[in-house]
């Protein structure tokens, strides 16, 4: 029996997930957590093999979580669980310890799948993840600037990105660019995982060192 753990912050993915998984016979989910922190601190109340991992979460990223969580557990096997299709958010997953990379919009075969490989201590990309793996290092001796270090910004992430370094609150970023406060939130957090830093004065750091915001 393979005991699976999810780490989500969104409630209805994970009731997706145990929804999905219920059927098998030899996979079960043995309870959820809605943030990387909590995963940290409750790790030990569980008998656990395989952590499906979300990547986008507030507080500590599934990027650090994996690192924390693989430090305390070394045997842990964990999948990243993501809509982020960037090159490096998949290599500081691998990086951190994670065993699995798999899209959230993977069919039930591949996620079944996926937990079933690194439970026996293998790899496991699923067919994008592995696709961008491959061309990125086809394409590596290409990239030596900036664009090979770090994933390409959206537009509307640029225009957050630009009235953070001048300064202005969540707040007059949403009037100025007439989108809610949570949105500029998501767009903060989409933008520290890209760039794989902990906090807003890392993020600016990083935009102005590397252009990001042009």
């Amino acid at each position: 029996m393979i005991n699976v753990l999810i780490v989500d912050d969104h409630e209805m993915v994970i009731e997706g997930f145990k929804l999905l998984l219920k059927p098998e016979k030899d996979i079960v989910v043995v309870g959820h957590e809605l943030s990387g922190d909590h995963a940290i601190k409750n790790i030990n109340n569980y008998n656990v093999d395989v952590v499906l991992l979300d990547i986008n979460m507030p507080g500590t990223n599934g990027i650090d979580t994996c690192k924390l969580l693989k430090k305390s557990h070394p045997d842990l096997k964990i999948i990243a669980i993501t809509m982020h299709k960037e090159s490096s958010l998949i290599k500081m997953m691998l990086s951190n310890g994670a065993k699995g990379y798999v899209l959230k919009n993977a069919s039930k075969e591949e996620l079944i799948t996926a937990i079933k490989t690194v439970n026996d201590g293998k790899m496991y990309l699923d067919k994008t993840a592995n696709e961008i793996v491959i061309n990125t290092m086809t394409n590596s001796k290409k990239n030596k600037d900036s664009e090979s270090l770090f994933p390409k910004l959206s537009r509307r992430e640029k225009e957050v990105l630009l009235l953070i370094i001048n300064e202005h609150t969540t707040q007059e970023i949403a009037d100025k660019l007439f989108i809610g406060f949570g949105t500029v939130e998501t767009h903060r957090r989409n933008m520290l995982i890209k760039t794989g830093t902990r906090n807003t004065a890392g993020l600016v750091r990083v935009a102005l060192e590397y252009d990001l915001h042009k």
